[in-house]
């Protein structure tokens, strides 16, 4: 990926929740995790793991994880970003998480793939239904899914610039 294509994703960039039936290639699957991989982490401690689930019955099941997570069923692939307890920052775990995930939405839409960020954190009940449809060992815990597919349609991303959020501190 270039830099101009990730500039690019920012400002394309749109939830999709409707896939082709197409299934995505392996090798984009890995670009997509060497750019989540590549997030910084507080103190380096890169506490991330990640779930790449194919298995159509287990995307079924995680699509019941949440009330919004309806997607996932009819998406080829789903990534799962979870931490692992402990650290040298634990308290910045989920902070690590978000960071990259930011990177696999960007690299997704940067590979002409689209998703979207289904939340799960930090409730209990959605992190622990996700842990055990994927039968996470109980110091690793499930943070977001993001189904992953060719996306059926993609809308124009809207502009959401507020020059009356921005305050300048002279």
């Amino acid at each position: 990926m270039k830099t101009n294509e990730t500039q690019n994703a920012i400002f394309h960039r749109t939830s999709i929740r409707q896939f082709e039936d197409r299934a995505v290639e392996p090798e984009k699957i890995e670009q997509i995790l060497r750019a989540a991989m590549q997030a910084p982490t507080a103190g380096n401690q890169q506490s991330w793991e990640f779930y790449v689930v194919t298995n159509s019955d287990k995307l079924e099941q995680l699509s019941k994880t949440s009330p919004y997570a309806g997607c996932a069923a009819n998406a080829p692939t789903a990534i799962v970003v979870a931490y692992k307890d402990g650290g040298i920052f634990p308290d910045y775990n989920d902070i690590d998480c978000a960071i990259a995930a930011e990177h696999i939405w960007l690299a997704a839409d940067a590979l002409g793939l689209g998703t979207v960020m289904l939340g799960i954190a930090p409730l209990q009940e959605r992190m622990q239904a996700v842990e055990q449809v994927l039968e996470m060992p109980s110091d690793v815990h499930a943070f977001t899914i993001f189904p992953i597919g060719y996306p059926e349609k993609v809308n124009s991303q809207q502009n959401r610039y507020d020059e009356s959020k921005v305050h300048f501190v002279k």
